[in-house]
C-alpha cells in the first residue's frame, strides 16, 4: 500500500507538471470563481447579523401635529396602552424632540438659532410585539385628529434588502460562469495529460493494470487542481472577512449593527473547499470518461 501510494503521488505530480500552463490557469478560476461565491455568501451573512437587529428593533414614530390638544395627544397614549400589538412605547415631548434636533444639525449652527423647543411636534416611538405588525399599527393612526404623520423604516429597509439581492444574484451568476469555466479547464487538462501518455497506458492495460489502477493518478489530479483553487480562495474570503469587519466596526451610521465573526469565515471556507474538490473530482471524471473505456 505505502507503494502504490507512493506510486500514484509520483504520477499526479508528473502530470501537474507536465500540463503546468493549463493547471495554472485551471487553479486560478477555480480560486477567482469560488472566491466571488464565497465572498457573497460572506456579505449575505453579514446582511443576515444585521438585519436580524433591525427585525428585533423595528420601531414606528407617530407624530403630532404641532398644536395638537392635550385631549388628542392623551387619546393616542391611551389606544397605544390598551393596544395588544404593542410591546412598548415612549412619549417624546417637545423637549425632547429639540433634544433630537440639535444632535442632527450640531454641526449647522445657523439652523438651531432659528428653531425652538414650541415648533416641534410631540410624537410617539412605538415598539410592535412583532415586526410584521409595523405597517399595521401605523395605518390604525394615519389621519386619527391631532395626528400630522406615521413613518415607519419598512421602505428603506426594503430598499437596502433589494439591492442586496440583486448584487448577490449577480455574483452568484458570474461564480457560477466561472465554475463553469473552469469545469471545463480541469476536463481538457484530464483529456491532455492522457493523449500525451495513451501509449503508456497501452503498455499498463497489456501488463494486467486496471482501469481504476491507471485513472486514480489522474482524477487526484482534477481534485488537487480544485482544492488548491479552493484553499487560495479560503484565505482570501478570510482576508476579505477582515476588512469588512473594520470597515463596519468604525461605523456610525446605518450599518453599525452589521458584523461577521471568524465562525462566519470558516463555515465558508470549509463550503469553499467542499465545491473545489467536487468540481476537481467531477472534471476528472468528465475527462476521463471517453478517453479511458474499455
Amino acid at each position: 500500500m505505502p507503494l502504490k501510494l507512493g506510486y500514484f503521488t509520483r504520477e499526479t505530480a508528473i502530470s501537474l507538471r507536465r500540463n503546468l500552463l493549463m493547471t495554472a490557469a485551471g487553479v486560478l478560476t477555480v480560486a477567482v470563481s469560488l472566491f466571488l461565491f464565497g465572498g457573497v455568501l460572506l456579505l449575505s451573512r453579514m446582511v443576515e447579523h444585521g438585519t436580524s437587529r433591525w427585525k428585533d428593533d423595528v420601531e414606528l414614530e407617530i407624530f403630532m401635529v404641532s398644536d395638537a390638544t392635550d385631549g388628542q395627544v392623551k387619546a393616542i397614549e391611551a389606544e397605544l396602552d390598551k393596544s395588544p400589538d404593542v410591546r412598548d412605547f415612549r412619549p417624546l415631548t417637545k423637549q425632547d424632540a429639540y433634544e433630537v434636533f440639535r444632535r442632527m444639525f450640531k454641526d449647522e449652527p445657523e439652523v438651531l438659532e432659528n428653531v425652538d423647543a414650541d415648533i416641534l411636534p410631540r410624537s410617539f416611538r412605538v415598539a410592535p410585539t412583532d415586526p410584521e405588525l409595523t405597517e399595521e399599527i401605523a395605518a390604525r393612526f394615519v389621519g386619527r385628529p391631532g395626528v400630522d404623520d406615521v413613518l415607519t423604516a419598512k421602505e428603506q429597509v426594503d430598499r437596502v434588502l433589494s439591492a442586496i439581492r440583486w448584487v448577490r444574484r449577480l455574483f452568484f451568476g458570474i461564480a457560477a460562469v466561472q465554475l463553469a469555466s473552469a469545469l471545463v479547464l480541469i476536463v481538457n487538462t484530464i483529456r491532455l495529460a492522457t493523449v500525451a501518455r495513451r501509449r503508456e497506458i497501452e503498455v499498463m492495460k497489456l501488463v494486467g493494470a486496471t482501469n481504476w489502477f491507471i485513472r486514480l493518478p489522474y482524477m487526484l489530479e482534477g481534485l488537487a487542481q480544485g482544492l488548491v483553487g479552493a484553499s487560495g480562495a479560503f484565505v482570501a474570503i478570510y482576508v476579505l472577512k477582515v476588512i469588512l469587519s473594520n470597515l463596519v466596526s468604525g461605523s456610525k451610521d446605518l450599518f453599525n449593527t452589521f458584523y461577521l465573526t471568524n465562525g462566519d469565515a470558516f463555515a465558508i471556507g470549509f463550503i469553499i473547499l467542499a465545491i473545489g474538490a467536487l468540481v476537481g473530482a467531477i472534471g476528472s471524471a468528465i475527462g476521463l470518461r471517453r478517453l479511458m473505456e474499455v
